[in-house]
């Protein structure tokens, strides 16, 4: 039952997540959150280049640029029955899933593989996830032993006994324990541990008073106590354990820190010694922890959250062991749910994706077997993507762009009016220790004495689990392995890591049309170029801005350049807060920030690339477009998405991200490139007026 450990501190930003946090990630199991795509759904057929016909001519460019740009395609896409979101990352995962099943599937029907090849683990699991009828012949023998240890379960220090034992097999129970760079000390690893313990995807879901927050809630006691009950609980009893579950973890979220407080790192770093943290919290046995994950000589880590730690000590002790028991059954099989017969797979189906999503049909199970391989067997599946999918001169055309993207960065820092020669000459320092890792790893993740059977899913999820957290925990104490890659290669996505200020493209998204090798250059600069920028910039938002040219959390500003950047960025926050998204809900621009810059920042360095790239080449029209034109149309239609209601809502209140038309829309009305390419005028929707334009980096 894999689970993602959440970094509950921000080190690495992405160009896109969909998942919500608490409920099945995507290495979760075939019914996680919607990011692929459905084979009954036909993907748009302009994969290439623009295609007039998703235009909405009615509408001006200078009046609502994301609508001008894909109305009718928005219109004539609505979301399909199986996702709760459809855009472009969904079309085009389309594809690369659709590539990747015919991998896998061709893998399943082999027999005379090598032992302990890509191939051979791709094949033995599609081969066992695709057997319906022995996962349903199992039952729940899978977790039975879990099962039964919860029900031995006598005193507050058994509660922590069984939590400990569950996360030395990689199994998160009621608080986050994983390995990560020291934040202020790059040349090591570290252990942390992280507030945790909740089945909705954020405390805001347990704190909010409103109607349909309380509605919701009554929702999700209604699934604890159905998984319950189809678990063996008699249904009164599985309804009035529900209630205790919920209050139980209502009390938890009230100590974790909110949205806003997990984007300052600072709040999340606390190095402490291992007895130091036994003795504030003895119950739950630190020093037990590490020697049963083999870190007996490990003497310190970071207590992330002392405050969610400390009410976790109280609670073990004055909430009810039979509390406590039901709890812990709850969360096995919240997570263990995917992989179960399928009317534990359906409910949480039902709940995760339809109640908090608005997703109204379950995908097809080979689709969702290719999801949650992309999660918990990525790199294998990866090799065999990238062997036939990905050139090499892909490679050297992106390394060339990027080149082209740090020189116009590197210009606005030396050209930045209201940053002082002490910071600047610190940015500058960080601008030339950026690296760049493009496509796929150098260097394969080893899965040696891994051993996958054609004929048990759950077995194969958990030597899985198990196999990754006994490599996670291998790495503290020990040096940093900048090597490693937070993405397997088929992913559409994109991340900046602010440890190793480094930025990654996976060669999932190196595609039409964000990166198109026939296409032209203004294209691929408003695309993949403007994709780049926005990973560079990360280095210099609200967050990564915190970490210095060696990836260490320190501040690097003077205190007045710091004030300024915090000035110019509360404009920012402003003006997100403006956004009507759904109803009444607007966004959060402090929880946005992050992204925002990096959107704002990011087209003006690619604009400038762009730009230099023209410079004394003819500018023919194409499709009617100038150059410049066919940059921010490039922008827009990699952000074209459709949403269903509950989906919307999750985006506001869970993710860092601002929906499609203000991520298109917003930094386009700060930008005067954009306003002069298409002619607009001031008063115009699309002009911000010049006092409330928005400029950073």
């Amino acid at each position: 039952m894999p689970v993602r450990r959440p970094l509950a501190f921000a080190v690495a930003a992405s160009l896109f997540l969909g998942a919500c946090a608490g409920a099945p990630r995507v290495a979760d199991a075939p019914d996680a959150a919607d990011r692929a795509t459905t084979a009954t759904t036909t993907p748009s057929s302009n994969l290439r280049g623009l295609d007039l016909a998703n235009f909405d001519k009615t509408v001006g460019a200078c009046q609502d640029f994301y609508v001008y740009s894909n109305g009718n395609w928005l219109r004539n896409n609505p979301v399909p029955a199986a996702f709760s979101t459809w855009g472009t990352f969904n079309e085009l995962e389309y594809r690369n899933n659709e590539r990747l099943r015919a991998l896998a599937a061709a893998a399943a029907d082999r027999i005379d593989v090598v032992p302990g090849s890509a191939e051979a683990l791709v094949g033995a699991f599609y081969a066992a996830a695709m057997d319906e009828a022995a996962i349903e012949a199992r039952g729940l023998a899978p977790i039975a032993g879990e099962l039964a240890a919860i029900d031995a379960i006598r005193t507050p220090g058994d509660v922590a006994a069984t939590i400990r034992a569950w996360q030395s097999n990689g199994v998160g129970a009621l608080y986050g324990f994983f390995s990560r760079q020291d934040l202020k000390d790059n040349t090591r690893v570290i252990a942390y541990a992280t507030q945790g313990g909740l089945g909705l995807p954020n405390r805001d879901f347990y704190t909010r008073d409103d109607a349909e927050s309380a509605r919701l809630r009554e929702q999700y006691v209604e699934h604890i106590a159905n998984q319950l009950a189809a678990a063996g609980t008699p249904r009164d009893r599985a309804e009035a354990e529900a209630r205790s579950i919920l209050a139980l973890e209502t009390r938890l979220a009230g100590t974790h820190l909110t949205r806003e407080e997990l984007r300052v790192p600072d709040n999340s770093y606390n190095l402490v010694s291992v007895a130091d943290a036994d003795r504030k919290t003895p119950t739950v046995g630190w020093r037990a922890l590490f020697d049963a994950n083999g870190l007996a000589g490990i003497t310190e880590f970071n207590l992330s959250h002392p405050k969610f730690f400390a009410e976790a000590e109280k609670a073990l002790h004055d909430v009810p062991v039979a509390t406590w028991q039901a709890y812990l059954r709850w969360h096995l099989i919240r997570q263990s749910a995917p992989n179960l017969p399928r009317a534990f797979a359906d409910e949480s189906f039902r709940f995760y994706a339809t109640v908090l999503r608005g997703q109204r049909e379950q995908r097809p199970r080979d689709e969702r077997t290719i999801e949650q391989m992309n999660g918990i067997l990525g790199q294998p599946l990866g090799q065999l993507f990238v062997a036939k999918y990905f050139p090499p001169e892909a490679k050297a055309r992106m390394m060339e762009m990027i080149g082209h993207l740090k020189s116009s960065l590197r210009q606005r820092l030396e050209n930045l009016e209201w940053m002082g020669d002490d910071t600047r000459r610190e940015a500058l320092e960080k601008w030339s220790t950026f690296t760049a890792k493009i496509g796929y790893p150098d260097v394969w993740r080893d899965y040696s004495g891994v051993t996958l059977a054609r004929d048990d899913h759950f077995g194969n999820v958990r030597a899985l689990v198990q196999h990754e957290h006994r490599r996670d925990m291998a790495k503290i104490g020990k040096p940093v392995d900048r090597s490693e890659w937070g993405m397997p290669p088929q992913q559409v996505n994109a991340y900046y890591n602010a440890v190793w200020n480094e930025i990654v493209f996976p060669a999932g998204i190196l595609q039409p049309p964000f990166f198109d090798m026939q296409a032209d250059d203004a294209l691929n600069y408003g695309g993949i170029g403007a994709v780049i920028g926005h990973e560079l910039l990360h280095g210099f938002d609200d967050q990564g801005s915190r970490f210095d040219s060696q990836g260490r959390l320190r501040m690097w500003w003077t205190p007045e350049d710091r004030q300024r950047f915090d000035a110019r960025a509360q404009r920012l926050v402003d003006q997100a807060g403006e956004f009507v998204a759904i109803g009444d809900m607007r966004l959060n621009g402090r929880v946005s920030l992050g992204e925002n810059i990096a959107d704002l920042g990011g087209l003006k360095i690619a604009y400038d690339a762009l730009e230099e790239a023209l410079r004394g080449r003819p500018q023919p029209l194409i499709d009617g477009f100038t150059p410049q034109q066919r940059f921010f149309l490039g922008w827009s239609q990699v952000w074209r998405r459709n949403f269903t209601d509950e989906a919307m809502k999750i985006q506001v209140n869970v993710g860092p991200h601002a929906p499609s038309k203000f991520r298109t829309n917003g930094p386009l009305s700060n930008l005067p490139e954009f306003h002069r390419a298409f002619g607009c005028q001031d008063g115009d929707p699309m002009v911000r007026p010049a006092d409330r334009r928005v400029a950073i980096w």
